[in-house]
């Protein structure tokens, strides 16, 4: 079989490993000329990648690679997207167990996969991890996946897109507009995610959050049962108490992830296990000692009485706006980066009522963002400049005793950055160096 890979980072990597055989003749396709081929492979580079991929039997696609632009370079081949697959594909279609959870949403999808994950092996279940949290979906065959085992992906807008298996469990987290910069609009955006749900038959089971309009429209594109959480019959918080089905989980005080936004996470979480199983202990035991992943809310270090957090992974004003609620204490918060074609009029008023001392801006949207503060009243505004170490050194100017200084840009990090990664352990590196 004639296979092109359509981009060599993780996903392609792991692509190329499980098709490479002698029965299959691979030709990996990538912008990058300098790109390192492995020995048994074929190779098309440079800025023609896409071009003459009719002569494929089957085409790989990576999840960054928007499908209109292999149709844009083929222009004469209207049905070429007939041969595309992609990685997570091809896992839903020869994976050993049905035993599936997928995860969507705008945010909160890696904290709710690893909650899952966790409660679910507390209760004495073989649990696999994969997705877009790190683990490439094949990747997950080498750890001998069993009938009775479970799998939780965790999964992108990106490798959703043209999904042709829905998760026995499916589960939408709250959605906002994002990555406007890859998908047409919001609609496009919306329609990726309900590939999640779109094909589930009337045994599964879609799990929603209850406030947020966009997450229930998603979730209605199944036929299977539909269960909210934040209201009944799903998790809820009721008082200080997180419950289901009139059962008490814990108090809200147990949970260690930061902010009440974590409250959304833990309550999707305790709904999707409890559809496995009612195993209560097992889910305590994860919420009283899961403190959450790294750039998330991750707290660095305190120096002279301030605490500094890494929360690089929030790239849309949405989850700088639940970091900066996080916290009831003065904050120096960073705001800015590259765009992603957000709206940022709800969080400039956000910054004004939450004890925000200061804003440091960064990056391209700094100057968008500080013109939007000033025109709200708000005039706190300080520029961190070209590096990280100038961004932590002004921060830490700014601060006084009892202070939190917050890397929460509501942007993503190109420009100054390779990605989020980059800038978290930047201002990590950064804050242990003062």
């Amino acid at each position: 079989m004639k296979i092109a890979i359509l981009g060599f980072a993780k996903e392609g990597q792991s692509a190329f490993e499980y098709w490479n055989s002698e029965e299959n003749d691979i030709t990996i396709c990538d912008a990058n000329t300098k790109l390192e081929i492995p020995a048994g492979a074929k190779s098309q580079l440079g800025p023609e990648y896409l071009k003459n991929l009719g002569g494929f039997d089957l085409i790989v696609r990576t999840p960054a690679l928007h499908p209109k632009y292999i149709l844009e370079a083929n222009p004469n081949n209207i049905d070429l997207l007939d041969q595309v697959t992609s990685v997570t594909n091809e896992f839903f279609k020869v994976c050993p167990t049905k035993n599936i959870i997928g995860i969507t949403g705008t945010k909160g999808k890696g904290t709710t996969s690893t909650l899952i994950t966790k409660m679910l092996e507390a209760d004495g279940k073989r649990v696999h991890l994969g997705g877009n949290i790190g683990l490439p979906a094949l990747e997950l065959l080498k750890n001998d996946i069993r009938p009775d085992d479970w799998v939780v992906l965790e999964l992108s807008s990106f490798q959703l897109f043209d999904l042709k298996t829905s998760p026995h469990i499916a589960i939408c987290l709250m959605v906002v507009s994002e990555h406007l910069d890859w998908h047409a609009d919001i609609e496009e955006y919306i329609d990726a995610k309900q590939q999640l749900f779109m094909n589930q038959t009337v045994y599964d089971i879609a799990i929603y959050y209850a406030d947020n309009e966009n997450s229930e429209a998603i979730a209605y594109a199944s036929v299977g049962k539909i269960i909210p959480y934040y209201d009944e019959p799903g998790a809820i918080v009721k008082g200080d108490s997180v419950m289901i089905e009139g059962i008490e989980i814990c108090k809200t005080k147990d949970i260690k992830l930061l902010g009440k936004h974590n409250w959304q996470n833990v309550c999707a979480a305790i709904t999707a296990v409890w559809q496995v199983t009612q195993n209560t202990e097992a889910m305590q035991s994860v919420i009283k000692n899961f403190t959450g992943l790294e750039h998330r809310l991750e707290f660095v270090r305190e120096i002279d009485r301030v605490r500094y957090f890494d929360d690089s992974f929030g790239t849309t004003p949405e989850t700088a706006i639940v970091a900066i609620e996080a916290f009831t204490e003065p904050k120096i918060v960073i705001l800015g980066g590259s765009d992603k074609g957000s709206d940022y009029s709800d969080l400039v008023q956000v910054v004004a009522k939450n004890n925000v001392a200061f804003v440091v801006t960064i990056g391209k949207m700094g100057k968008v963002i500080s013109d939007l503060l000033r025109n709200n009243g708000f005039d706190k505004i300080v520029e961190g400049g070209e590096s990280m170490d100038e961004i932590v050194k002004h921060s830490k100017e700014l601060s006084t005793p009892g202070d939190v200084v917050l890397l929460s840009t509501g942007c993503a990090s190109f420009g100054l950055f390779e990605n989020y990664k980059d800038r978290g352990e930047k201002f990590k590196q950064s804050v242990l160096a003062l």
